[in-house]
């Protein structure tokens, strides 16, 4: 893949407004140093595409806002400056990155990663080093509280969390596929698709309907027929499968060619365009989203447009938009904030109550870490993704 960035060992620091940065600064008549922003993305491995995403969105934002006028920050003038790190899509390099950026590059929050997977142990280096970090994408509970189930207090994320996808895809199983019997394929060793699994089951259970097979695999595996047969011979109504994008066209493939007819629903890890290049397999197939790129909303037009241009018509996913609003979230905590301190944007952060945003209105109640959001339903048809509905939270 293609970078617009050089490399300096693991850390890419970027001036964010990319051309005639001067004349921007000048522009700005800033009193202030940069303030440096960092970013984890998975911009190698399995999910690099939503790494890449990430990156891209959070330049764009970032321009924005320095071309603007930077931020004011207690009465000093600012302009933001972006230090990228790649989590290459796994725990312990995207605890490392969350070091780095903390202790050599003194960023004074982090925005990633968006894989649960790595979202969690980066979490817990920003607890301990009392580092604001805002997770994009990360829905498993764990990025948010401890081992014991306690917020995070520096932690927050601007996504639904699991047991909102999980009640929402229930619902939807049950009232709109009219499903009384699912089946599960997940692997429980993949942070986010082990707690959506779980929770779709507890979940769809508790509006009545009953799990039928409840099968794993292992990371890595790439033979799924015994799992299949199972799943087969239980006649499902819908198979709730909450792999990764890229997992998903074999598994499905596979899951025909052993019998399984029901119809197939997959969770917020479907939410890429790559899988269009499948058509024939996901076709017909329901997923969970974060937004709906084709609503006519003014603020959706308006970024998916910024975005399209800068990136010769690239549609901007889901975890893009998301990372939008999360750095818009973060100027706006900034803005509030009574000093350029760690502990002055986490307290200011911590104060935002709701903000409109690309993936739409983002509520945090008391302080939460854990926004209220709608989910968006989608299905692949036709060669194309389509929008089916929102649920909102009761």
């Amino acid at each position: 893949m293609k970078r617009d960035f050089a490399i300096s060992g693991t850390t890419l620091v970027l001036a964010a407004a990319l051309g005639g940065a001067l004349l921007t600064q000048a522009a700005c008549k800033k009193s202030g140093p940069d303030i440096k922003i960092g970013v984890i993305a998975e911009l190698s491995g399995d999910i690099s595409e939503i790494g890449d995403a990430c990156k891209k969105a959070a330049e764009l934002a970032v321009s924005e806002i320095n071309e603007a006028g930077g931020v004011e920050v207690a009465g000093t003038k600012h302009l933001l400056r972006l230090v990228i790190e790649d989590s290459q899509g796994a725990a312990q390099p995207a605890a490392e990155a969350a070091m780095r950026l903390i202790d050599q590059e003194k960023v004074l929050a982090i925005v990633g990663p968006n894989a649960s997977l790595g979202a969690v142990p980066a979490a817990q280096v920003a607890a301990e080093k009392k580092t604001l970090l805002i997770s994009p994408w990360g829905t498993a509970p764990r990025v948010t509280r401890d081992d014991a189930g306690a917020p995070r207090q520096w932690v927050y994320r601007t996504c639904f969390t699991d047991a909102f996808q999980g009640s929402a895809l229930a619902k939807f199983a049950a009232a709109y596929m009219k499903a009384t019997k699912a089946a599960v394929l997940y692997n429980p060793a993949s942070e986010a698709p082990k707690s959506q699994a779980e929770l779709m089951k507890k979940e769809f259970e508790g509006r009545g309907g009953q799990v039928v097979a409840f099968e794993t695999y292992a990371t890595g595996d790439k033979d799924f027929t015994a799992q299949w047969k199972k799943i087969a011979e239980a006649a499902p109504d819908v198979v709730f499968l909450p792999a990764y994008y890229g997992e998903i066209p074999e598994q499905i493939r596979q899951a025909r060619a052993a019998g399984v007819k029901a119809p197939f629903l997959g969770s917020d890890t479907w939410t890429n365009s790559e899988l269009l290049k499948s058509a024939a397999e996901v076709d017909g197939a329901f997923f969970c989203a974060h937004y709906n790129p084709d609503a006519m909303e003014d603020k959706v037009g308006i970024f998916r447009g910024a975005y399209e241009n800068r990136y010769n018509k690239e549609v901007p996913d889901d975890g893009a938009a998301l990372t939008y609003d999360t750095l818009y979230l973060l100027k706006q905590a900034l803005e509030t904030a009574t000093g350029d301190d760690r502990e002055a944007v986490r307290e200011a952060f911590s104060k935002i109550s709701s903000f409109d945003g690309v993936t739409g209105r983002i509520v945090f109640k008391g302080g939460a870490p854990d926004p209220v959001k709608s989910v968006v339903i989608k299905q692949f048809k036709a060669g194309k993704i389509s929008f089916v509905t929102n649920i909102d939270p009761d």
